[in-house]
């Protein structure tokens, strides 16, 4: 028998329309938002910024002097990662710059600066110039695509891993490319091989990640519990901490789900994730106080859309209105590059721009197909008036059987849109059952809906 099986037994289920304005964009930001948005589109392509490492080349090819790119000093000085650069540059095996490339891997995790992945895709380029087709090249060069969103490169080299080797690693890299795609089936297959090899929490989070796509929440739970226990501290522990705080958020179980952020916040202070989820709990009951302590500590440390919008929602819920309207004027202007996918579902909520919202999520469609990237479309297609296409887009979303609040509130406002009342109330109830995981603005927009009928 399989330990730790990565599969469920839980079987898987099968002219534009201008929504309204909401009051911050009446106040004047939209028309600001709109030409940075649009400076952005233009770069987007071929824009990768970094916050605090050395400038890098605009090309998102190999570049011509990688080792000199990895082994330059960084504009923020890190001890460990100066060390390694030393070591590199006074010894010629590879070992030293593949400790360099994983310490780059580890420093963007917790400075959430992708920079990073480029320093350590540089380490990768250094360590093939010197000895071509090294399967640890190849490895770093692959997390360091994938952590980029690159997931097609990324899935080439996996796959290449794993016909000349197959270890437990190759694997790991092959299940998150293919995940990203959407390619579900395959990801499970990688990842079982992943566990098969080598159970323990790396295998646990992923497995537990797997479950809970396909519906399984309570398998979900038990597999991110196993990965927090078997990680020990640290950032991973953290991090499996974060995301078993969220699941057991959803199963109701507010307690627990507090009892785990603490557990990672103690093991790694002033952790954005902790402090995201432990602010959208706090807000799903009304500690909207507690709530924007946690939410401007984590916008502060990654102001990636996800928690500048959570912040947001928190910051209106206390009326601060002018501070509401400044962090979604932020969202639309620096979330274009980092998150496009988001930034889609926030113009879409929003109801403004929903041809640009479009656009965004069309784009993100090229390169990851994934439930909430085509969940992203799906609500982005409703916004800009196509509703027939909306309501074909998000019944394959929730074919995949993933139990995703904003899916159910999603399909609801659609099947309304396409008056299938039948639909609506019943992705309504669905939704409402799980409303505690919806923003305010959508807990709202979906009580109005239900009230509709």
């Amino acid at each position: 028998m399989r330990e730790h099986c990565v599969k469920s037994n839980r079987s898987v289920p099968s002219e534009p329309h201008e929504m309204s304005l909401s009051d911050a964009a009446r106040s004047g930001w939209l028309f600001l938002v709109f030409l940075s948005l649009m400076m952005a589109l233009t770069s987007m392509a071929g824009c990768n910024k970094t916050q605090g490492t050395t400038p890098l080349s605009d090309s998102d090819t190999a570049l011509p002097i990688p080792c000199g790119i990895a082994l330059a000093p960084t504009a923020h000085p890190d001890q460990r990662i100066s060390e390694l650069q030393q070591k590199a540059r006074t010894t010629s095996g590879a070992t030293s710059l593949d400790d360099l490339g994983w310490a780059f891997i580890d420093k963007a995790r917790v400075s959430y600066d992708p920079g990073y992945y480029r320093l350590a895709e540089n380490c990768a380029a250094c360590m093939e110039a010197r000895s071509p087709g090294d399967p640890a090249a190849l490895l770093l060069r692959g997390h360091a695509l994938d952590n980029l969103h690159r997931f097609r490169e990324a899935e080439v080299i996996a796959r290449e891993l794993v016909s000349k080797r197959g270890i437990h690693l190759d694997y790991e890299l092959l299940g998150d490319a293919l995940m990203e795609q959407g390619k579900t089936g395959e990801a499970v297959e990688a990842y079982q091989s992943m566990m098969d090899q080598k159970p323990g929490p790396q295998a646990y989070a992923r497995a537990a990640n797997m479950r809970w796509l396909t519906g399984d929440l309570t398998g979900a739970i038990e597999m991110m519990s196993l990965a927090a226990h078997a990680a020990g501290t640290g950032e991973a522990a953290a991090w499996a901490e974060s995301r078993l705080a969220i699941y057991l958020f959803q199963a109701g179980d507010l307690k627990k789900a507090l009892e785990a952020c603490r557990e990672a916040l103690e093991m790694q202070p002033d952790y954005a994730p902790a402090l995201l989820a432990r602010g959208r709990i706090l807000l799903s009951i009304g500690g909207t106080a507690g709530a924007l302590i946690d939410l401007r500590a984590a916008a502060r440390l990654n102001p990636l859309p996800e928690y500048q919008w959570a912040l947001a929602e928190a910051l209106s819920a206390a009326n601060l209105v002018q501070e509401t309207a400044a962090i979604e004027k932020a969202i639309v202007e620096s979330g274009v590059e980092s998150d496009p996918r988001t930034v889609a579902l926030f113009l879409a909520t929003r109801g403004v721009m929903p041809l640009t919202a479009l656009m965004l999520a069309q784009k993100e469609l090229d390169n990851r197909q994934d439930v909430y990237t085509r969940d992203a479309l799906a609500w982005t297609q409703c916004a800009a008036g196509r509703f027939r296409e909306a309501q074909q887009t998000i019944q394959e979303v929730l074919d995949a059987g993933t139990n995703e609040a904003r899916f159910f509130f999603h399909a609801a406002l659609i099947a309304a849109r396409c008056g299938d009342k039948g639909r609506a109330r019943a992705y309504g109830r669905r939704a409402a059952s799980l409303r505690r995981m919806l923003l305010p603005t959508e807990r709202n927009m979906l009580a109005q809906q239900l009230a509709a009928f």
